[in-house]
């Protein structure tokens, strides 16, 4: 993918924004939007804006999983296990 090829002033935006739409879902390539000679804003289908939340999400987990580590708030699995039979037991 050539970004170069996906850098459109904002008038461009303006006055194609129906072709814009329809062939960025083909394309499936961001389209960097310029006003006054710096990029302010990209366009992309939904499918790919989608997967890359998704993406993110997934990349945040271990991020989470070792401040936890850091700031003590985890437990040994066999602990964890215990008290769930114990709740189980109790029921």
């Amino acid at each position: 993918m050539s970004l170069s090829s996906q850098i459109k002033p904002i008038s461009y935006l303006k006055a194609h924004a129906s072709e814009i739409v329809r062939n960025i879902g083909i394309l499936q390539e961001p389209l960097i939007i310029t006003q006054n000679g710096e990029a302010k804003a990209v366009v992309q289908d939904i499918e790919t804006y989608e997967q890359t939340q998704e993406t993110m999400a997934l990349l945040k987990i271990p991020v989470l999983g070792s401040l936890q580590i850091e700031e003590g708030k985890v437990q040994p699995a066999a602990d964890f296990i215990k008290r769930l039979q114990k709740r189980r037991e109790s029921r």
